[in-house]
């Protein structure tokens, strides 16, 4: 294969199924390698391989891709190696086990296949000896993030003896098919992410109980307020496992005899105190939150017993909290209370010690910044967070780091950063024009983003009559339609229908529906693509699945939920899966208007095939970072894709509805409304003879539908409350 092949390599050795071995042949699996996973024995790869099925959170899309991973042992079937593009050793973090392995593998191993080792933080090099210089030319270490498919980040650490092409070929195959953001890390103990991350994560502990603070107090103040996960200091420790941390910390402080800043990795009393129960986080159910019910209590780090939670609430950082993040974190240093004392106490040290280690673990302070941001979810890495602050505030001579788009190098001058345009994000891109509800932007080779900028994408009139004029203007030749929020679209907004109703104005609700239906239809008949993500809901999913292509990201849930709030799809919606499902026979009609009465939604993208919410044509955009620039690729190809031809119903679909409706009945899974509902879809897809008639029966019963007073009832419930109300 060679070198410049890899990136067309396919097959996967993975060996060793414990935690990380398992979430990395799933990964893989899921963006459709042929994997192996091979562990000591049969008995212990089926154990491992059946607990990474029924993980949570889920480390496969769908039970096919479970399905379609080979599971062998190291004693029986280590030749499976001769055939692998890659192997990917994942074994269990000890240095002479991994050399051992890799004295048995090296005879197997294609000259040109990839070989590597997932560590987080042995020392590559050491793993290396004694092999030949064509094995230490192409081997390299990994360290995926756990769990490998919801965190990004990848730290490549190459040793002295890699090949610089091989290093820029697997950077390159990473990147590309296995849809990671990579950061090459020197190879020093913990690498970056470890290093400085453990560190931070340990002295937030010393500072919270030299300070007397609640672990509420310290995760309200470390979460969102300074750019990070809801999950804040402490959740996070329960998460990742204080047994871990521990493990972690002993290797930085056995490694790492020269750094003067090794006191913080000391255990924290409180740590100890849960160390010695075995209360390690959310393994063992105990950590420094514990659930009781459905409540989590909380560990008071004073007399180390658990309490109820307490009221989290610090009104000075509510008073800044909507300034830009710098700004907000600039201003909470001066604060004289219990959050200002915490950040001079924790963040300050923090950002000095980043600043102390940065040329000895990193190549450059982006490449810090990034491992921070990818692997941590910060919101600013902490040479940005130093740019923000102001250095002089900081006690920090160096800076600023970032300058006009440059970065500064740790020989004081600025360079330029490597051009990633496929990694842009919809704001990168130029503004051509700000609609209502929508900006124009320009993707480049003739194609134009459409991108909703409504709260949560929702859709509402103003917004439709919008669309519908932009694209009737005829302007736009190609365009990828997607959004500007953290969701692609909500639904329809809800107030729209809850006001009609009351009003009575049931020719209101039709009219409104009708401009929906309208535009769904127009969008078939565009060279346009959607490029969807986190929710892709209701009157949403109509305008994306009418696109002749969409293109979703991996992790977006996408569906029909409206049986939640008392309706039907009523935007085009239930015609769609109508015909969707047609080719399929009564059984699948069946299938698809109970699950439209019930509201199933897809888990991810291709868990949505299953559900026909995505077509064979449809494209998953695996890469977090990249659904812009694959959305952008299919526009340059795509057609217009008019709905198929109605076939009217033959055969016993209506009995067969009827029968599965009794089913759920009988088991208490539906109630007489969702009954209701599932008869109203039942028409939608057995009564009329042609597209036509079926979209205005759709609309007919919709309507209906809304002159319930329990479907105002569920309507208002999720207005107030966000959930849904089972009536």
């Amino acid at each position: 294969m060679g070198i410049s092949n890899w990136k067309d390599a396919n097959k996967v050795v993975v060996i060793g199924a414990g935690t990380m071995g398992s979430g990395i042949a799933a990964h893989l699996s899921n963006i459709g390698f042929s994997v192996s996973l091979l562990d000591l024995t049969d008995e212990s790869v089926s154990a491992a391989f059946e607990r990474a099925r029924k993980a949570r959170p889920p480390h496969f899309y769908t039970n096919d891709a479970a399905d379609m991973v080979r599971l062998g042992s190291i004693e029986k079937n280590l030749d499976w190696v001769r055939e692998a593009d890659w192997v990917c050793e994942a074994i269990v973090e000890k240095l002479d086990l991994k050399q051992a392995l890799f004295a048995q593998v090296e005879p197997l191993l294609r000259d040109d296949a990839m070989i590597s080792t997932n560590t987080s933080g042995l020392q590559i090099e050491l793993l290396a000896e004694g092999r030949s210089e064509s094995f230490r030319k192409r081997f390299i270490g990994t360290h995926f993030f756990n769990p490998p498919r919801y965190l990004k980040l990848l730290e490549l650490i190459p040793t002295s003896h890699s090949d610089p092409e091989v290093v820029q070929a697997m950077a390159s195959f990473l990147e590309d098919r296995v849809a990671r953001r990579v950061v090459v890390a020197k190879d020093t103990p913990g690498f970056i992410a470890n290093r400085f991350g453990m560190w931070a994560m340990f002295h937030a502990i010393h500072s919270a109980e030299k300070l007397h603070l609640t672990v509420e107090q310290v995760d309200a103040i470390t979460g969102p307020f300074l750019g990070r996960p809801r999950s804040g200091s402490f959740r996070l420790n329960d998460i990742v496992g204080l047994d871990i941390m521990q493990d972690i910390a002993n290797n930085l402080i056995s490694r790492c005899p020269h750094d003067p800043h090794l006191a913080a990795l000391q255990t924290p009393k409180t740590m100890s105190f849960l160390l010695e129960k075995g209360w390690i986080g959310d393994k063992s159910g105990h950590g420094y939150y514990k659930k009781e019910g459905k409540e989590l209590v909380s560990l008071d780090l004073n007399t180390f017993a658990y309490r109820e939670r307490q009221d989290a609430r610090i009104p000075s950082l509510e008073e800044v909290a909507k300034r830009p993040l710098g700004e907000r974190v600039a201003a909470a240093l001066d604060l004289r209370d219990e959050a200002g004392e915490f950040l001079r106490s924790h963040l300050v040290p923090v950002l000095q010690y980043a600043n102390y280690l940065k040329e000895e673990i990193s190549h450059n302070v982006q490449d810090f910044d990034r491992v921070m941001m990818w692997g941590f979810g910060w919101e600013m890495g902490p040479f940005a967070m130093i740019d923000a602050i102001g250095k002089e505030r900081l006690g920090i001579a160096d800076g600023p780091f970032y300058q006009s788009g440059d970065v500064r190098g740790f020989d004081g001058t600025y360079f330029k950063p490597k051009s990633e345009p496929q990694f842009r994000a919809i704001r990168e891109y130029p503004m051509l024009q700000a609609g209502d509800g929508y900006n124009l932007r320009d993707l480049g080779d003739g194609v134009t983003a459409v991108s909703l900028t409504t709260k949560m994408g929702t859709i509402n009139p103003a917004l439709i009559e919008s669309l519908t004029s932009l694209i009737e203007a005829g302007s736009l030749e190609r365009f990828v339609l997607t959004g500007e929020a953290r969701s692609f679209s909500a639904g329809f907004d809800l107030t729209f229908f809850a006001q009609k109703i009351e009003q009575q104005d049931w020719k209101g609700i039709d009219a409104g529906l009708q401009k929906l239906q309208n535009l769904a239809l127009l969008l078939t008949q565009q060279k346009a693509v959607a490029a969807t993500f986190g929710f892709t809901f209701g009157a949403g999913y109509e305008l994306a699945a009418s696109c002749p292509v969409v293109v979703a990201r991996a992790e977006g849930t996408l569906g029909l939920p409206e049986a939640k709030v008392g309706l039907i799809p009523g935007g085009a919606g239930t015609v769609l899966m109508r015909l969707r499902a047609q080719d399929g026979g009564a059984k699948e009609l069946c299938d698809r208007a109970i699950q439209l009465m019930q509201g199933t939604i897809g888990s991810n993208a291709d868990d949505s095939r299953r559900l026909l919410y995505m077509r064979s044509t449809d494209i998953t955009s695996y890469h977090p970072d990249r659904l812009l620039h694959d959305a952008r690729l299919a526009a340059l190809t795509v057609e217009p894709r008019p709905h198929p031809v109605w076939v009217p119903t033959i055969g016993p679909l209506i009995g067969m509805i009827d029968r599965a409706q009794d089913g759920l009945k009988a088991k208490g899974e539906i109630s007489d409304h969702d009954e209701l509902i599932g008869d109203k879809i039942k028409q939608v897809f057995s009564k009329p003879a042609s597209l036509a008639d079926a979209l205005a029966l759709e609309r007919e019963v919709f309507v209906d539908l809304c002159q319930k007073s329990l479907t105002l009832a569920r309507i208002k419930h999720m207005l107030e409350t966000g959930k849904p109300l089972r009536n």
